[in-house]
């Protein structure tokens, strides 16, 4: 057997001592910040019995996040990477231990439920502003740790650690959830946040690569923002993830399906919660072994199409193993939806850029999943929970065959 020379090694990216801090680091922090989103969400919809308030979670958090992100891709490029990553993390931290604090206060016979849950919306609506500044400050510390000669590798290892970390942090959260309840699970998460700050620390410094002051603050946001509208690959690449998760988005719903449609409780919300992660991480390790090498385009498309049908098929299943078969499938065609965006971006994005353009696929795609959220909500207090999350799937299917005509740069689009 000949083995083929040029191909590059897939560990590549991980001989490199920073990317390994980096990745292991952001693997425990992203963990624990899937634990405490669907610790929210249970609790939430535990103290309201309302599928709006799990929406009104995700608008929340929304709202400031998109509201900051141009503003904050200035700041991270003219800013120190490390310094503003550490801030990021910790005030993570702080938010869990208010949350921690409020869940031992807690006493369904002397606070109002819905005290409660406005209280939660607060400190979620605080990790909007946060997020907003540190939702893509490590990927743009990811393209100065890596040579970009290996940055397509890098990319794909990055995104299969976040993926196996929202797996991990979505289950654990169910299980814990139920062993340990809400204060329990909350003491863990900040234990996490904790451990990720402190091996983040490991990191060098990484200056600015534009000087504060070169450019007023208007103009250097609508560079980035130019850059974005004039790269038609990337626009279409971003618009088509944005539609996506916004109408596909049922799996904000899973709270409710698990507790009233299918009945499985704390531990089945657990299972569903990191299925589409666990497909996802699956086709991300198939990626980084035998990664794409033509017609990323057409591919991206057709991925998109089938996580519509299968979020249909998840809409209308009253059988929890075919429920989790169709999210596990779902969660492999947003991988490869994931992987694809992800090296466009990177690849086509000038390093004294990366803040500015990255925050704007955060805008676009990081709080769609928010605004995906809250529409879910609403859609189920309109509709009903069943008749929403089918609506979004065959949404989701219009928007890939609008794009499929509308827009032939991105459907023949290779690299």
């Amino acid at each position: 057997m000949i083995m083929d020379q040029n191909r590059p090694s897939p560990l590549e990216a991980l001989r490199i001592p920073q990317f390994r801090s980096l990745v292991i680091g952001r693997f425990i922090f992203i963990m624990g910040l899937r634990m405490m989103s669907t610790l929210v969400g249970w609790w939430i919809y535990n103290l309201t019995n309302a599928p709006l308030a799990i929406g009104i979670v995700g608008l929340s958090e929304f709202i400031p996040a998109v509201s900051l992100a141009l503003y904050a891709g200035h700041i991270i490029d003219i800013s120190e990477k490390r310094k503003m990553m550490l801030t990021g993390v910790g005030l993570y931290g702080t938010a869990a231990l208010l949350l921690l604090c409020l869940s031992f206060t807690y006493d369904e016979a002397h606070l109002n439920p819905h005290w409660v849950a406005a209280t939660i919306y607060i400190i979620i609506f605080g990790t909007g502003i946060v997020r907003s500044f540190t939702g893509p400050i490590f990927n743009v510390m990811l393209a100065q740790v890596v040579p970009k000669v290996k940055l397509q590798n890098a990319i794909t290892w990055n995104t299969g650690v976040f993926l196996s970390a929202s797996i991990t942090g979505h289950a654990m959260g169910g299980f814990l959830i139920a062993g340990l309840g809400n204060s329990g699970t909350l003491i863990a998460i900040v234990l996490l946040v904790s451990l990720a700050f402190v091996i983040l620390t490991s990191l060098k410094k990484i200056p600015a690569l534009n000087e504060r002051g070169e450019k007023k603050t208007w103009d250097s946001v609508k560079e980035g923002l130019a850059f974005v509208f004039k790269t038609k690959e990337l626009l279409g690449a971003v618009s088509l993830d944005l539609f996506a998760v916004l109408f596909g988005g049922a799996t904000a719903l899973i709270p409710v399906y698990a507790r009233d449609i299918l009945k499985v409780g704390a531990r089945g919300f657990g299972f569903l919660n990191g299925a589409s992660d666990m497909g996802a991480v699956c086709i991300v390790i198939l990626l980084t072994v035998f990664p794409f090498r033509k017609s990323q385009g057409r591919k991206l498309l057709l991925a998109v199409a089938g996580f519509g049908t299968c979020i249909i098929i998840f809409g209308i299943s009253k059988v929890f193993w075919l429920s989790f078969a169709v999210l596990l499938l779902s969660g492999v065609l947003d991988g490869i939806s994931v992987v694809t965006r992800g090296t466009i971006m990177q690849l086509k994005t000038p390093d004294n850029m990366r803040g500015r353009v990255l925050s704007v696929n955060s805008m676009f795609i990081n709080s769609s999943n928010e605004l995906g959220q809250f529409e879910s909500g609403i859609a189920a207090r309109i509709l009903g929970v069943i008749p929403s999350v089918v609506f979004g799937g065959c949404m989701t299917l219009l928007v890939v065959i609008t794009t499929w005509f509308k827009a032939p740069t991105l459907r023949k689009m290779e690299y």
